[in-house]
């Protein structure tokens, strides 16, 4: 059975506890707004294309429910954009979710100006607007992935290719198959993956407790390492390209992703290794000039202390846990990876506005 992060059909949505993995396999039921800002606050629900389909998937299921106002279109589209303002204070960095509200809003603003629209037509356009989120974030993470892996081919063109990867950006950070993870999926699907490293990710664990789980559960040949072993991995174990997530990509092509992802290019840069990022075009935010201005979402102290109920560390010691850390475009060798394709971070910039003005075709 193939894993899902995200469970939907119209009226109802569940997502997958990523939480209790994977000791666990649960599925927690979303009933609006309110109990996915929680999901994605308590990262139970993680991964930015999953944060973003998560939050406008729970607005859809609200307006299915005939919540909001009835006979206004006007204040149908305020209580539209007072939800979707909600949602995005849940967790700042990531910016998938604040694009996609964007859009939403601004298809929503159209609309309600089209001649003889009606309540009841508007609620129904938003729904399906959010309801086909789920198939394109499935169709860009395949194309994600061919274009990532055809470069990578492009630089190892006989025998099979080692990567290392940090994170989870698999089927459980998004609609199905991945950003980074379809890369590797990608390779293994034609037969060119040797292996995958996958760091465990501290202070959350998001490599061993998830990628590692959906890397088995699929069948792609992967070896679990400490974050600590990565620099020894890339000289000793055969590394030939890195391979991460972003959360957000500035306009020069600074990226911010988890915690770690800084020293994995800097080693990688040392080793001579290419550096990918791979992310969709939602996680790009042009109107951020550089990674300085990326905002660093901040967790608990007690993630870092603590494992479950294990205390790690002595109490009262001074805690930094920042969640994310900002790679610098120049450190990122490989190129940065979209659905559109691969593109060295000085071009990326061009190729937004080029594919904006084609509507993204």
């Amino acid at each position: 059975m193939a894993l899902e992060a995200i469970r939907y059909r119209r009226g109802s949505l569940t997502v997958l506890n990523q939480l209790l993995l994977p000791e666990q396999l649960r599925y927690e039921r979303v009933d609006g707004v309110g109990r996915a800002w929680e999901a994605i606050r308590a990262m139970e629900v993680r991964g930015a294309p999953a944060i973003a389909l998560v939050g406008c998937l729970s607005l859809a299921l609200e307006l299915a429910a005939g919540a909001g106002p009835e006979g206004d279109v006007e204040a149908l589209e305020a209580f539209v954009g007072e939800r979707l303002r909600w949602l995005l204070t849940a967790r700042p960095t990531a910016v998938n979710l604040s694009r996609e509200a964007q859009r939403l809003c601004d298809a929503v603003r159209g609309w309600v100006q089209s001649p003889g629209v009606t309540p009841q037509g508007l609620r129904e356009s938003i729904i399906e607007h959010i309801e086909g989120l789920l198939e394109k974030d499935r169709e860009d993470n395949r194309r994600i992935g061919a274009h990532g892996a055809r470069h990578i081919l492009q630089r190892v063109p006989e025998g099979g290719v080692t990567l290392l990867t940090h994170c989870n950006t698999g089927t459980l950070a998004t609609a199905g198959y991945g950003t980074a993870l379809g890369i590797v999926r990608a390779l293994h699907g034609q037969g060119r993956l040797t292996r995958v490293f996958c760091t465990e990710t501290r202070p959350y664990n998001q490599g061993g407790r998830l990628t590692a789980f959906e890397l088995l559960h699929d069948g792609v040949p992967a070896t679990l390492i400490a974050d600590s072993a990565a620099a020894a991995a890339m000289r000793d174990r055969g590394v030939q390209a890195v391979v991460v997530g972003a959360d957000r990509v500035a306009a020069n092509g600074d990226t911010a992703n988890k915690i770690g992802t800084y020293q994995l290019a800097v080693a990688a840069r040392h080793h001579g290794l290419p550096f990918y990022v791979a992310a969709p075009s939602s996680s790009c935010d042009p109107a951020l000039p550089a990674g300085t201005h990326i905002p660093i979402e901040e967790r608990p102290r007690r993630e870092l202390t603590h494992l479950q109920d294990h205390c790690l560390a002595p109490p009262g010691i001074e805690v930094w846990n920042p969640a994310f850390d900002v790679t610098p475009h120049d450190l990122i060798t490989g190129g940065i990876v979209t659905e559109w394709g691969v593109f060295a971070p000085a071009e990326l910039r061009q190729a937004l506005a080029e594919r904006g003005a084609a509507g993204g075709q």
